[in-house]
């Protein structure tokens, strides 16, 4: 993060240092120990250095990473000691005075978008280490700079000379004798080096930050939560407890929240690889500080999960979160430990500026990488979705598990929208069916019970199922994903000829079936109001299908059954993509309390050999389409991505793995035509 005159927000640490070919070159570089590069390289880090000066496939510290503003464009400079288009020619006078005044070799002003007012801060011990790694610990690349393309009267540089002259003060920290070493080592780190202060701390009328530390009586500012670039960054001040803190700067996440927007690379880039002590001293620090005057109280207890609320199926917001949010982020709001952050007291969530939350879901979000978590979860945007359904399900979130955030407008849905103009890939025929909708069919409870049937199957009807599964199990998000099972038109293709039953069956038995097969368990009544409000379900997604149509996305896809399975790769497959949410042994993944979060995929509590996904090609196809969630940005869970090969490898792998029988399999495919994939 850093801060910008002309953005009112963070666009990045930008050593923007200007043309190297101004600056003296005649000032050799004294030759440094390796001891002292190497701390230079540290302080780098602690400097976050490498995320604006390498581009995305960029060599390191070569700059040219574009940096958008409402005044402009400016571009990150090459802070290699390459002398022509680096900074080989700077003397470390030079080299100081730019990094503490904004002022470089030519006496050229910088625009702040280099965090300046907080690097003049550093130690000149620090300074003199940091210049050491540049000029000797970095690799000298070739790469001319790019001049700022900024609007009248923003490309006038001397202005800046009389911002400089108010705000800036380049005066090094000095400890105050108060308070112990730990808590001043924090305080130099979040005050200089870490620049905190660009993106937490409020702008004033000049877009300088209203306090550059918590002393005097602007101090109270400092910290105390900004909005930037359409994110809200959160105050800071009397911060969760310090090992939580430690633990979401070491690893982006922690029992209340996971990083989103650019603190994501400000952990992948930089306080990931603090020392433990540094971590240490930043979060005493922040925990030292008295509460901003509007702060929400930072838990130091996590709740725990909380029943789904009572207007989960009865609310336009609770079956649009039931729809769309629920598979990561839990009925109960507990999300997922180390994948999908919380809900329930979750500081974006509950914040009084809900910005950060409705970014979120227009945009997308990723975690951090780290080396605690090296894999990258994925949540897609949202933007396909109205702002009405939007404005509905936020409001949901922030009114329940604890939250009392204020309701989301259709217009601030809107206007943040227009804002960010997030783009989407909308080509598919698929159209999602709304569970919202159903609260408008004249049978409105009978149709939530059948979605309900589906969706809470084995809580449900405890005596029908005989394993951990649900009907949303394979059909993901209660029939509404396509290529994932969906329920869309499946009831204007009833009755119908089953190849595997040999006859012509009703939709009753294709539900029980699923019952017999997949949940391993009895079939229901079908008379029965259970299977009623099931087939009433069914029939709400039925829409205008007529049995001759075809309809998008329905059912797997298909995958070549030429593709010979290699079971050792399928093991690799599954041990990197499948386990963290499956089990290392296919157990499925279960909370303390027994409550099943993801299902088994072999053994006593799996699906039958009789199930359709005990099939090689069936399951592949599953797979590639569906698996893993929180890959990438494929709406609405970020599922797919596998090669065909890969699919392959790992459903031949896992499908094959102990499970139970299926006591009438020799009943099946009376007529012939029996699968070559089949188990029996």
């Amino acid at each position: 993060m850093a801060s910008s005159l002309l953005r009112l927000a963070v666009i990045g640490s930008v050593l923007a240092f200007g043309s190297p070919l101004l600056a003296d070159q005649s000032t050799p570089t004294a030759a440094s120990s390796a001891s002292q590069v190497e701390r230079g390289e540290y302080i780098a880090r602690l400097g976050d250095c490498i995320a604006c000066h390498t581009a995305p496939q960029g060599k390191l510290m070569a700059g040219g990473l574009e940096l958008s503003t409402p005044m402009g464009t400016i571009y990150s400079s090459n802070i290699t000691p390459d002398p022509a288009t680096g900074i080989g020619g700077y003397s470390f006078e030079q080299f100081d005075k730019a990094m503490r005044q904004g002022v470089n070799a030519a006496g050229q002003n910088l625009y702040p978008a280099m965090p300046y007012p907080s690097y003049a801060k550093m130690s000149e011990a620090d300074m003199r280490d940091l210049y050491a790694y540049l000029m000797q610990g970095v690799t000298a690349e070739s790469h001319a700079n790019r001049e700022a393309e900024m609007d009248w009267p923003f490309n006038q540089r001397w202005g800046l000379a009389l911002w400089n002259l108010v705000f800036v003060d380049d005066q090094p920290f000095v400890a105050d004798p108060a308070r112990d070493e730990v808590i001043n080592r924090g305080a130099y780190l979040v005050q200089g080096l870490g620049h905190c202060g660009a993106c937490h701390t409020p702008r004033g009328i000049a877009f300088q930050e209203k306090a550059m530390d918590d002393g005097g009586r602007s101090g109270k500012h400092f910290l105390a939560g900004e909005t930037v670039e359409h994110w809200q960054a959160l105050s800071l001040r009397d911060l969760w407890t310090v090992p939580d803190t430690v633990q979401l700067l070491k690893t982006g996440q922690n029992r209340f929240a996971t990083v989103s927007g650019n603190m994501a690379e400000v952990i992948h880039h930089s306080t990931q690889h603090f020392s433990d002590a540094d971590l240490t001293a930043i979060a005493s620090y922040l925990k030292s500080l008295p509460p901003g005057e509007n702060d929400l109280p930072m838990p130091a207890v996590a709740k725990q999960p909380a029943k789904p609320p009572q207007a989960l199926f009865t609310s336009r917001g609770g079956l649009g979160y039931t729809q769309f949010c629920s598979d990561c982020h839990r009925p109960d709001g507990g999300g997922v430990p180390g994948l999908f952050p919380p809900l329930a007291n979750n500081p974006s969530v509950a914040s009084n500026n809900p910005t950060s939350l409705m970014h979120i879901t227009l945009t997308g979000w990723k975690t951090a990488e780290t080396a605690a978590h090296p894999r990258v979860y994925t949540m897609p945007g949202f933007a396909r979705l109205s702002d009405q359904e939007i404005a509905e399900i936020l409001t949901f979130i922030r009114g329940n598990w604890g939250n009392q955030g204020s309701a989301i407008s259709e217009k601030q849905v809107a206007q943040l929208r227009q804002q960010l103009n997030p783009q989407f890939n909308n080509s598919t025929a698929f159209e999602t069916p709304r569970l919202a909708n159903l609260l408008a069919a004249a049978n409105a409870d009978q149709v939530v019970r059948g979605m309900r049937l589906h969706l809470q199957t084995k809580e449900l009807l405890p005596d029908n199922v005989g394993n951990a599964l649900n009907c949303t199990s394979c059909h993901l998000n209660a029939g509404t994903v396509a290529d994932g099972s969906p329920f869309v038109g499946v009831s204007a293709f009833f009755p119908g000829y089953a190849p595997r039953a040999g006859k012509v069956i009703t939709l009753e038995e294709r539900i029980n079936g699923c019952f017999r097969r997949s949940m391993n368990g009895k079939p229901i009544p079908p008379q029965g109001a259970d299977m009623q409000a099931m087939v009433a379900y069914f029939d709400w997604m039925k829409f205008n299908t007529k049995p001759e149509d075809k309809v998008a996305g329905r059912g797997v896809g298909k995958v070549d059954p030429s593709i010979k399975p290699n079971l050792e790769h399928g093991s690799q497959v599954y041990a990197k993509q499948c386990a963290v949410c499956h089990g290392n042994n296919g157990e499925g993944l279960v909370r303390a309390d027994g409550t099943m979060i993801y299902p088994p995929l072999w053994g006593d509590q799996s699906f039958n050999i009789g199930a359709g996904m005990a099939r090689t090609y069936t399951a592949a196809a599953f797979v590639k389409r569906n698996m893993p969630i929180g890959f990438h940005e494929q709406f609405p869970l970020g599922q797919g991505g596998l090669s065909d090969q890969d699919a392959v490898d790992v459903a031949a792998w896992f499908s094959q793995q102990p499970r139970p029988d299926f006591v009438d399999k020799g009943k099946d495919w009376p007529n012939g035509g029996r699968p070559v994939d089949a188990r029996y």
